[in-house]
């Protein structure tokens, strides 16, 4: 008894920890005769709008069909370990969350046709490793990216039919046969399924493989609809894959001009690439660090599938050096190629505390507008010196000044003029180991460069600069006033990042200094430069003559004008006159006379010779206009002694 009641109270249990099964689905055990099964769900309940949660962990197959289920969830069948084939068809599905299919991996079927999903997570797949099916038709995809080619390498039933495709990536095709490269399995039966139609395939060189595989026979490959058909373009619309000839794109190929180039500080650099495919490719230059190149580039296509690029590269600078990367890129792929550029001539002689103050316009050349000339020899940095206006300790260990207080002498250092002119820069030999120092800053440091005055009219000027380690929204300081009349200073505050700032009501013909300082920066570093304005003078004076021109003209034109009008006007009224009264005196003229008709008489036997002619009267209506007996064209039809002349006309 004891042994009874032990066993029902097992039995009792085993029906309690049975898998409930979810109210709003029908579960389904399929038992084996040696006591295993297989459970299958199908949950088909029209009001369900969530993926079930409390599915039996044995399920080997969950249907979920024709339900009002719009996403499907992370994680949301991660307790499903067993579970083999997944059908989601026919819902309102619209997102799949790439972690969806998390933990699915003895998953050999996933169904998700008759859904809205215009996006699909490829990289899902991964989690997935046994999966040999997957239906995707009838939804709303418009691209497979080439990311998802190593996730679908191992699917022998893919079906992408009745979307809104337009291409394939050349490289997905690569993975199958016989373009994979991989030889023809031993098992002759197992093939790849796909299904392709129903698609609005745009044919050019990116699906030419694939119309070359639909034009093979005695493949593993088996098209569901083997006749697929191009919409677009309009030369090719409706045409069959297989008719249609396209030719293959290809890779496209790098060549550089060079890939070391050694060359001067200053100098001017030419670096050109040379690329081939089709179709065209594109070109894109940048540093091999990632850094954007923001020099002049020049791209031309000389023809089709050929590109080349050039990159300019003018007063190289020691920022300059470095390896720079050439980058073609078309639809069929990209390649890239490296060019080192080195810079040489560098001179890093350090100055004495007790040598000149200088400031290098290597690092500001807003205060060079022009390339430095050739020189022969070694070549080295060109500076610009400064003469110091007061006696001052070395600037490494002056105190940051936040703005610019520009007094006599108060940290900007300018060339005294020579005469009523600014100072013009020095360049040779005695300004090689001056400022040497400023040259080889350490790296890291922040300073302005760079600073040239553009734009010059006679009233404004355009200031442009750029920054070495600031931020964008540091306080900028621009002070500007007349050459060697520091009174007159005008001080404008701006950010570092803006680079150019517009300088406005200035005297025409001036030279100006306008100077820049960072806040929290060295007073030594901060920058200046001249600049002239326009003469307008000329101009006034120019316009001022035209002026008077122009009112000379006008006081000689008018009487004419208004003459030249009373002979037009007078003229008209005489002509008018004229044939007024020459009409009156045609009508006096005209003389209407009876108009009689000449016949001939029948010749008798006896008749005369003068008896030929016969006169018929006319009514009083058939009177004639009498022409002009001095007309040419008048004859004279009768004449007698007893009557006038007549002629018709």
């Amino acid at each position: 008894m004891r042994r009874l009641l032990v066993v029902q109270v097992l039995l009792c249990c085993w029906h309690l920890v049975q898998p409930f099964c979810p109210s709003q689905c029908t579960c389904v055990f399929h038992s084996r005769s040696d006591g295993t099964g297989t459970r299958t769900v199908l949950c088909n309940d029209p009001d369900m709008s969530d993926i079930p949660v409390n599915v039996p962990v044995d399920t080997v197959k969950l249907r979920v069909e024709k339900t009002a289920v719009r996403r499907i969830p992370t994680e949301a069948f991660y307790y499903l370990t067993e579970l083999q084939f997944l059908w989601i068809t026919y819902n309102s599905i619209t997102s799949v969350d790439p972690g969806s299919f998390y933990n699915l991996k003895v998953l050999h079927e996933l169904r998700l046709d008759g859904n809205q999903i215009s996006t699909f997570p490829w990289e899902a797949l991964r989690e997935m490793p046994s999966l040999r099916t997957l239906d995707l038709h009838n939804n709303r995809l418009t691209s497979v990216p080439v990311d998802a080619a190593p996730y679908l390498v191992n699917i022998t039933y893919l079906d992408i039919s009745s979307n809104k495709l337009t291409t394939l990536p050349s490289d997905l095709v690569d993975i199958w046969p016989p373009f994979s490269g991989m030889p023809p399995t031993l098992n002759g039966s197992q093939k790849i399924v796909l299904g392709l139609q129903d698609n609005l395939w745009y044919c050019d060189c990116r699906i030419s493989k694939l119309i070359e595989m639909s034009k093979m026979t005695n493949i593993p490959v088996v098209l569901m609809d083997p006749y697929l058909s191009c919409s677009g373009p309009e030369s090719l619309s409706g045409v069959l894959f297989q008719r249609a000839e396209l030719d293959q794109c290809v890779k496209p190929s790098v060549m550089t001009s060079a890939t070391k180039i050694t060359s001067p500080l200053g100098s001017n650099v030419l670096l050109r690439c040379d690329a081939t495919g089709y179709p065209t490719p594109t070109l894109l230059w940048s540093k091999a660090n990632g850094s954007a190149v923001n020099n002049t580039v020049v791209q031309e296509s000389p023809g089709e599938g050929v590109r080349w690029s050039i990159l300019s590269l003018h007063g190289i600078e020691v920022k300059d050096a470095g390896v720079y990367r050439c980058k073609a890129k078309n639809v069929a792929g990209n390649a890239e190629a490296f060019i080192t550029l080195s810079v040489a001539g560098m001179d890093t002689t350090t100055v004495s505390p007790s040598s000149s103050m200088t400031k290098k316009p290597d690092d500001s050349p807003g205060l060079i507008t022009q390339s430095p000339p050739p020189v022969t020899g070694t070549v080295v940095p060109t500076f610009t010196s400064f003469s110091p206006t007061t006696s001052k300790p070395p600037m490494t260990t002056m105190p940051p000044v936040p703005r610019m207080n520009l007094g006599p002498g108060g940290g900007i250092q300018r060339s005294p003029p020579a005469g009523d002119t600014p100072a013009k820069m020095q360049q040779g030999k005695d300004t090689k180991g001056v400022g040497t120092s400023d040259k080889s800053r350490k790296k890291g440091s922040s300073y302005i460069k760079d600073i040239e005055v553009v734009e010059e009219t006679g009233d404004t000027a355009v200031v442009l600069w750029t920054t070495e380690g600031l931020p964008s929204d540091t306080p900028l300081s621009m002070v500007y006033f007349p050459y060697d009349t520091e009174d007159n200073k005008e001080t404008l505050e701006t950010e570092v990042g803006l680079g150019k700032l517009l300088l406005e009501n200035l005297l025409p013909n001036q030279v100006y200094t306008v100077c820049l300082v960072a806040k929290g920066l060295m007073s030594g570093k901060d920058q200046c430069v001249n600049f002239s304005t326009l003469d307008t003078s000329g101009d006034d004076s120019q316009n001022k003559w035209l002026m008077i021109a122009s009112g000379i003209a006008c006081a000689l034109a008018l009487p004419l004008i208004i003459l030249l009008l009373y002979k037009i006007v007078s003229l008209y009224c005489k002509g008018r006159t004229s044939r007024n009264a020459g009409t009156d005196e045609d009508l006096s003229k005209e003389t209407y006379v009876k108009f009689e008709t000449l016949t001939m008489k029948q010749r008798t036997l006896n008749g005369q010779a003068n008896d030929l002619w016969a006169r018929r009267q006319t009514q009083e209506s058939e009177r004639m206009l009498l022409c002009s007996r001095s007309s040419i064209d008048s004859q004279m039809t009768y004449k007698s002694d007893s009557s006038r002349s007549e002629y018709l006309c």
